[in-house]
């Protein structure tokens, strides 16, 4: 059994930007892609930081020619002038709060909640950039196809993980739901097998009915069921 990675989640084709692109060319980045913020990156690829678009906004007045959002766009007075900062290099943030393409998925949206941003840059071991990861590819695993899921709980948990026969636990898998059955030596089995068939990307709910064949009732357990 294993975990879903933001490499298998992330975009992989990214727009970029180099840290002399001009300000109404990154502007122009964002009305065309509808990202929140634009990596810049040098000539090896290496990411020196992301222009986010709330930033953009704010050193903004109005730009002729843009579309979507981005029309008419004016967050500061006509008396104020133009943007002091005129190239990718002046407006982006650094450093960059970034990814790595093996973290799990949790843990990547852990961070994102505490640096409350909604993309990461991903980046690999030399600090090039290799995509994106966004908090919507959360929902990448619940897309799986049911048979794999399906086939990861009743063949990965239970030999894999537990060295049970296979067979040993019958799986019922409908748009996420999964419905477990059958019996298993120790009742203490059960919990051990709920919360790893609980962990399956995809799996959204569980419904348990397995029957035990014993428990210590020194401990002050039940009657087999």
């Amino acid at each position: 059994m294993r975990h879903r990675t933001v490499f298998e989640v992330m975009t992989h084709d990214v727009v970029t930007a180099a840290p002399q692109t001009p300000f109404k060319q990154i502007a122009r980045l964002f009305a065309g892609n509808g990202a929140s913020a634009v990596p810049v990156v040098d000539p090896g690829r290496r990411l020196l930081g992301p222009v986010p678009e709330a930033d953009l906004l704010r050193s903004t007045a109005e730009l002729p020619g843009l579309e979507g959002r981005w029309a008419g766009v004016r967050l500061l007075s006509q008396e104020r002038g133009p943007p002091d900062a005129e190239t990718a290099d002046q407006l982006m943030t650094s450093p960059a709060v970034t990814a790595r393409p093996h973290w799990n998925l949790a843990g990547t949206a852990l961070t994102t909640h505490r640096k409350r941003v909604k993309r990461l840059p991903v980046v690999d071991g030399t600090g090039r950039l290799v995509g994106i990861f966004s908090r919507s590819g959360l929902l990448r695993p619940f897309l799986r196809d049911d048979t794999a899921i399906r086939e990861e709980i009743e063949h990965d948990v239970p030999a894999d993980t537990l060295r049970l026969a296979p067979g040993t636990i019958r799986v019922v898998f409908d748009d996420g739901v999964v419905r477990l059955t059958g019996r298993v030596d120790a009742r203490a089995d059960i919990p051990v097998i709920v919360r790893l068939c609980r962990s399956v990307d995809g799996a959204v709910a569980l419904h348990e009915s397995i029957e035990y064949a014993y428990e210590d009732l020194a401990l002050g357990g039940e009657p087999p069921r």
